[in-house]
């Protein structure tokens, strides 16, 4: 009886203890994303604005900045063999709202602008990603804003028409290890957004 009077009172004990927030970061992302996440082995600063850089297409690279540190990764968003042609964007959305609930609100949302695609297909993925993203932002009153490719090429790697390794390599320099251009693009935003902050 005593063992057992022992034990219940350790189980209270330890349902006081206060979490450390990167476990809870770490927690979060891992289920976000099904990866580790190694830049969030750090305490959190509440007191940083959450910013979120994405770029658009069937597969979304995307790039937050969350309590101070930088997560990034690809999501895909292909039409399934037997999914009609808008379920994308629903699962689009899902992912928008998941990221709401884990990420809490957000400062804004930068988005890659694109003005030229190389076929009609991409151009029609690319318009309804933007439709739902710029719909979603509205109903959160979250910021949102589009920046030109070349802009963020260009602040990257120092050339408006850089190809795709060069812009896996300047996510590399910044210490990030993207798995494709897709996430390099979008942390190449992000970190283009982050400097103007330190402009304002």
């Amino acid at each position: 009886m005593n063992e057992i009077n022992t034990l219940d009172a350790r189980v209270a004990d330890t349902a006081d203890v206060q979490v450390p927030p990167y476990v809870c970061v770490r927690a979060h992302t891992y289920r976000l994303t099904s990866r580790p996440a190694v830049s969030a082995t750090q305490p959190i600063d509440a007191a940083t604005p959450t910013v979120v850089a994405l770029d658009l297409g069937s597969t979304l690279g995307w790039a937050v900045r969350l309590s101070g540190q930088v997560m990034s990764g690809t999501e895909p968003f292909k039409l399934g063999r037997f999914e009609g042609g808008g379920m994308r964007y629903l699962r689009f959305v899902r992912w928008l709202d998941d990221l709401w609930r884990f990420a809490g609100p957000l400062e804004a949302v930068y988005f890659e602008e694109v003005r030229r695609h190389r076929g009609v297909d991409a151009a029609h993925a690319y318009g309804g990603f933007l439709a739902q993203l710029t719909a979603w932002c509205e109903r959160h009153a979250v910021p949102y804003q589009g920046v030109p490719v070349g802009t963020i090429k260009k602040f990257a790697t120092g050339k408006g028409n850089a190809d795709k390794a060069a812009m896996i390599e300047a996510a590399r320099r910044w210490g990030h290890k993207p798995e494709d251009d897709n996430e390099a693009d979008a942390l190449a935003l992000l970190h283009w957004a982050m400097a103007q902050e330190t402009k304002a």
